[in-house]
C-alpha cells in the first residue's frame, strides 16, 4: 500500500493541534523523516511503521538509479506494507513503485538503540521485507533495538544489464537493485535516529539472496560507511556477474521480446508481465534454469568482485557474521522423494552440474564420501556433497579469506533440526529465518517443537549483541571465537550449542580442489 497523505497532523508534531484526541495521538505516533513526517501505530509495547516510502516510482525510472522521493508536508499513514517488486514469486501485492520499508522500535525517544536491517532473500529475484517470518516486534521488543525491513527492484528490474546497447540512461541498469540497497540505508543513516535508532551502529542482516547483496554491498564504494555490522545466513556471494555473460543473458532476454538489440531501449516501455514472462527462457550461460540477474561488475556501482580474489578492504573493520545450515539443498533437492531412496548405482546420474554447481566427476565424490563416512547411504551423501560444493563451499572461502585478511569472521553451522517431516529435512536452507528473527510462531515457519523457542532465544541473542557491540557472545552461547586458519572454529547451532573446530574438514578439502565460481555468475 502506498503512504496516503493525510490533511491534518497529529499532536506529536504540533501540541496546540485540536483535531485528535490524546487516546489518537498515543495509538498512531508521528515520526519525522527527511522526506516528510509518518504515522505509525502501537503493537504491544513496540511501535510499527509499515510501508514508509524511501524512494520514488521507479516505474518512471525503469532500469535507471533509484531518486529520493517527492516530499510531503502532512503525516502520511504507515499502516500497512508497501507493494513488492514485480516477479513470478508469489507475492500478491507487487509494483514498480515498490521502494518501502518498516521499522519496529520500542521508543520514539532520544535513545540510541542498535539497528538491525533485514534484507530478505528469494534469491535476486522473488520476495519481499513484508513476510511474517520477518517481522520486528519480538526482535525489537525483546531485546531494545529497532527492527528494519524493506522492498527494492528485483529481477530483471534490478539487474538485467542493458548498458553495452542501451545508451547511457541504462548505464547502471545491472546493479538498479543494490542502488535501491543503497538508497535504504541512506534513509536509515539520516533518519533512524528520530525512531530510537543509532545510525552509528547499523548491522545489516539477510538469508540467503539476501546475505548475497549485503556480500555484494560490502566491495560497493558507495555503500561504505552505510553499516557497522554484517552477519549472512546461507548467502554469499564470491563473485559478481561480469559484464560480458550478462550481456549475453540481456540478449537472450531481448531476443525472446523479439527485440533486436538497437531497440533495446523499447523494454522501458513494455507491459511488466511481457518482461518477466520473456525471462522464463533457459538460462544461455548455465543450461539450466531461467534467467539469472545479479549484480554485474560494471566497474560503476560494482569494481571488484564481493569475495575474489580476496576480502574487500573497504569492509575489513565491520564484524562480519557468516553462517550456514548443515542440510543447505534438503530444500530445493528434499522434496523429490526419489533423492531419499537413491542407490549406489543412482547416485552419480544425481549428482549433476545442475545439482552440484561445479564441474567435478560424481564418481571420485562419492568414493571420498564412501571413506570418510562409511555408514552414510547413498542419499546422505547426495544432500552432503550438493551442499558442501554449492552452497557452504562459498561461505567457507569468504570465511577464509576473512582469516587471510587479518579481520576473522564469526562463523556459525545450524545443525538444530525441526521435527517436520519427521525430522528428514534435516537443518535446512532457511531454517534459520525464525530463529534469528525470534518469529518461531509466525505462519510459515518450519521451526516447531519444544526445542525452537530455546534454539531461537540462543541465535537470535546472538545476532541482538552483535548488533549492540560486534560480538555475538552472550549468557546462552559457550566462548564464540573468531575464525582462523589454524583452527577454523565455528558454533554449531543446536540445543544445546557447542564450538567446534573445522567441521566438515575433509569435504572442505575435498572440494578445494576444484576452482569455484559463484553459480549464475
Amino acid at each position: 500500500m502506498k503512504l496516503r497523505r493525510r490533511t491534518v497532523m497529529t499532536g506529536l508534531l504540533l501540541p496546540t493541534l485540536s483535531g485528535f484526541t490524546r487516546q489518537q495521538r498515543i495509538d498512531h505516533p508521528v515520526a519525522p523523516t527527511t522526506n516528510g513526517p509518518v504515522r505509525g501505530y502501537r503493537d504491544g509495547g513496540v511501535t510499527v511503521f509499515k510501508g514508509i516510502r524511501y524512494g520514488a516510482d521507479t516505474g518512471q525510472r525503469r532500469f535507471q538509479p533509484s531518486a529520493p522521493p517527492r516530499p510531503w508536508a502532512d503525516p502520511a499513514d504507515a499502516f500497512a506494507y508497501g507493494p513488492a517488486s514485480p516477479q513470478t514469486g508469489p507475492e500478491l501485492n507487487q509494483s514498480e513503485d515498490c521502494l518501502f520499508l518498516n521499522v519496529w522500535t520500542p521508543g520514539l525517544d532520544a535513545e540510541r538503540r542498535p539497528v538491525m536491517v533485514y534484507i530478505h532473500g528469494g534469491g535476486y529475484s522473488t520476495g519481499s521485507g513484508s513476510s511474517p517470518l520477518y517481522d520486528g516486534t519480538r526482535l525489537a521488543a525483546r531485546n531494545d533495538v529497532v527492527v528494519v525491513t524493506l522492498n527494492h527492484r528485483l529481477n530483471l528490474f534490478g539487474y538485467a544489464y542493458l548498458a553495452r546497447f542501451a545508451g547511457p540512461a541504462f548505464a547502471d541498469s545491472g546493479n538498479a537493485g543494490q542502488l535501491d540497497l543503497i538508497l535504504a540505508l541512506r534513509w536509515v543513516r539520516n533518519n533512524i535516529a528520530g525512531f530510537g535508532g543509532d545510525p552509528s551502529r547499523v548491522m545489516v542482516f539477510g538469508q540467503s539472496g539476501g546475505g548475497a547483496k549485503i556480500a555484494t554491498l560490502m566491495a560497493t564504494p558507495s555503500a561504505a560507511g552505510l553499516f557497522h555490522r554484517v552477519a549472512t545466513m546461507s548467502g554469499q556471494q564470491v563473485t559478481a556477474s561480469g559484464p560480458m555473460n550478462a550481456t549475453r543473458r540481456a540478449t537472450a532476454w531481448l531476443d525472446a521480446l523479439d527485440l533486436p538489440p538497437d531497440r533495446a531501449a523499447d523494454v522501458a516501455n513494455l507491459p511488466v508481465d511481457r518482461l518477466l514472462r520473456a525471462a522464463e527462457i533457459t538460462d544461455p550461460v548455465l543450461g539450466y534454469g531461467s534467467l539469472y540477474f545479479g549484480p554485474v561488475l560494471d566497474d560503476r556501482t560494482l569494481t571488484r568482485h564481493p569475495f575474489y580474489p580476496d576480502a574487500p578492504t573497504q569492509s575489513a573493520a565491520i564484524p562480519m557474521i557468516i553462517g550456514n545450515t548443515r542440510d543447505e539443498t534438503r530444500a530445493f533437492l528434499g522434496g523429490d522423494p526419489a533423492n531419499h531412496a537413491l542407490t549406489w548405482d543412482d547416485l552419480p546420474g544425481r549428482m549433476t552440474l545442475a545439482n552440484m554447481r561445479i564441474d567435478v566427476a560424481p564418481e571420485g565424490v562419492i568414493a571420498a564420501y564412501r571413506a570418510m563416512h562409511p555408514d552414510w547411504s547413498p542419499s546422505d551423501v547426495f544432500f552432503a556433497a550438493t551442499t558442501a560444493a554449492r552452497s557452504w563451499r562459498g561461505a567457507i572461502i569468504e570465511a577464509e579469506a576473512r582469516a587471510a585478511a587479518g579481520t576473522p569472521a564469526f562463523v556459525y553451522q545450524l545443525n538444530w533440526t525441526s521435527p517436520i517431516d519427521g525430522g528428514r529435512r534435516g537443518a535446512m536452507h532457511t531454517d534459520d529465518i525464525p530463529l534469528a528473527l525470534d518469529t518461531v510462531a509466525a505462519p510459515g515457519s518450519r521451526a516447531q517443537g519444544p526445542q525452537a523457542q530455546p534454539m531461537a532465544d540462543i541465535l537470535s541473542g546472538a545476532f541482538a549483541a552483535f548488533a549492540r557491540t560486534g560480538d555475538p557472545n552472550h549468557p546462552g552461547l559457550p566462548a564464540w571465537t573468531p575464525y582462523d586458519l589454524t583452527r577454523r572454529q565455528t558454533m554449531i547451532m543446536d540445543v544445546p550449542p557447542r564450538m567446534e573446530d573445522d567441521p566438515r574438514g575433509g569435504e572442505r578439502r575435498l572440494f578445494a580442489r576444484v576452482p569455484y565460481i559463484q553459480p549464475g555468475t
